[in-house]
């Protein structure tokens, strides 16, 4: 995404979660108490790392800079068997239809749909048992301690895939941009040659008895885009998760049948479930076309999908795409769509090969410094070397 736009939706943070706290090794000491006996606590549990769903959030723009994500260590701990403190928590608050991804793998690791939704990226290091835990018959003063688990380290590719009712689809320049200014207040930039829009635009469409459906503005695809062909991949994303898609092909081009297929074979092929979304089919710059044109052109159409011909210029035939498309997102087959795609949504981990130019067409092909070092003690090393954790 390009550095002056505000519309992000991709950033590569590093994330590291806290370390435990040591287990204290302490001798009770009290007067006419020659022989205390151990009475060290034990340490605190090291901060998680969380990735939040935030509606507050339409973009990944305050991540953008933000490139640590570090989480609190947890307290040693001390004398009379006080547990130290548990390290703090770290929040990474993101729009609802954020994806996480590990950044050196290409592994999914979760999503986030729900405002409110959260997931433990990474697990904090348990405390350490202090000195009283190991005490015996046999062996009354232990003089050892637990060291604290170690923290977790990870590279996460945030990448944001926009929620919206209905999805625009179409190739550049064929009036997308126009027609989401025409019903909502949306202002994407407009001009008349391809790529224009270079960043998808959410808008809010108002509809009768003070009802309303968003709609998001994909930048235009060319045929090959499910391949990675311009930046098709990149946006093609953004489609997954809308309810309906509208697919918008230009009255004046040779075939309509033609690039409707092609639409659709971009997008199916990107994604074979995005064929179980509703799909409406809409022939713009109809004020280019006189009656009789548009009624010979009406018979070679798909005849499985609705379609409607508009001009969001002269406003013909949107009073009729709204009916449609409100019609279409509240048809029974929709709504059951919608209630089965999050259980049946299945992310696919990413190429490795592919994942390296896309991080480079990101630019976020840049190292991030994980560890510092500054953190780590040799006392803290030394005792990790020597001691072997077991799983709970």
């Amino acid at each position: 995404m390009a550095a002056e736009s505000n519309c992000v939706d991709y950033v590569k943070i590093c994330c590291r979660s806290g370390k435990g706290g040591r287990g204290s090794m302490h001798m009770h000491r009290a007067k006419y108490i020659p022989n205390g006996g151990p009475d060290g606590g034990d340490g605190g549990r090291g901060g998680h790392v969380y990735l939040r769903a935030n509606h507050n959030y339409w973009t990944l723009l305050h991540l953008r800079y933000e490139r640590h994500v570090f989480a609190g260590h947890g307290g040693n701990g001390g004398q009379s068997r006080s547990t130290g403190a548990k390290g703090e928590d770290r929040y990474i608050d993101v729009p609802c239809g954020t994806v996480a991804y590990n950044a050196e793998t290409g592994e999914y690791i979760c999503d986030v749909t729900e405002d409110g939704q959260t997931v433990m990226l990474l697990q904090g290091g348990r405390g350490g048992l202090g000195n009283w835990n190991f005490r015996t018959s046999t062996n009354q003063a232990p003089r050892f301690a637990q060291p604290g688990e170690p923290m977790q380290e990870m590279t996460v590719i945030l990448e944001l895939k926009l929620l919206a009712d209905v999805g625009l689809v179409g190739f550049p320049n064929a009036g997308k941009s126009t027609l989401l200014s025409a019903l909502s207040s949306a202002r994407p930039k407009i001009a008349n040659y391809p790529f224009t829009t270079m960043e998808p635009s959410l808008g809010i469409v108002a509809y009768r008895d003070q009802q309303s459906f968003v709609m998001a503005d994909i930048p235009g695809i060319i045929e090959g885009a499910s391949e990675g062909r311009g930046l098709g991949l990149r946006f093609l994303r953004h489609i997954e998760r809308n309810s309906l898609l509208l697919f918008m092909v230009p009255g004046d081009t040779d075939s309509i049948s033609k690039e409707y297929e092609i639409l659709l074979r971009e997008v199916s092929t990107f994604n074979p479930e995005m064929l179980d979304k509703q799909r409406v089919l809409a022939i713009t710059k109809c004020d280019l076309l006189d009656q009789e044109l548009m009624d010979l052109l009406a018979e070679e159409l798909p005849k499985d999908i609705p379609h409607v011909f508009i001009s969001a210029v002269a406003g013909i035939g949107i009073p009729q795409l709204k009916d449609i498309l409100w019609q279409q997102l509240n048809s029974e087959s929709n709504k059951l769509q919608a209630i089965t795609q999050h259980e049946t949504l299945v992310h696919r981990n990413k190429d490795p090969e592919w994942l390296r130019n896309e991080l480079q067409d990101e630019g976020e092909d840049e190292e991030i410094e994980i560890l510092d070092g500054e953190d780590l003690e040799e006392e803290d090393i030394e005792d990790l070397e020597d001691y072997e954790y077991e799983d709970e």
